[in-house]
């Protein structure tokens, strides 16, 4: 697809593990990964591509990525059994729920679905 001005077009995370979170995210959500190098992995079939970049520093988060699921249960399960650790429990707001993740490296992500 065509870039678009003022879209987001590519999501860059940092990751400590690269291994454990290429891993985490095809077990889970089945995304798929390009190596580039020691350093660097690139993800597709997320909906958007992004990237993680190896880092030895703390990772602070200063955003939240949202994914949707429509099974909001289900992938909640699955994130719970590939041992990643639920920073916000499932909560309501108008139109649907979501609950928050800490992946492998630390990075906060979300995962919500309609009501």
């Amino acid at each position: 697809m065509k870039p678009t001005n003022n879209h987001i077009n590519y999501i860059e995370f940092k990751a400590t593990d690269l291994e454990a979170t290429k891993a985490f995210y095809t077990k889970v959500f089945g995304w798929t990964f390009t190596d580039y190098g020691p350093t660097y992995i690139a993800f597709e079939d997320s909906g958007i591509a992004g990237g993680f970049e190896k880092t030895e520093a703390a990772i602070t988060n200063g955003a939240l990525v949202v994914l949707y699921h429509k099974n909001l249960d289900k992938i909640k399960q699955q994130v719970i059994e590939a041992n990643a650790k639920i920073s916000v429990d499932t909560f309501s707001f108008p139109g649907g729920k979501r609950f928050q993740f800490l992946d492998p490296s630390g990075n906060e992500l979300a995962v919500w679905c309609y009501d």
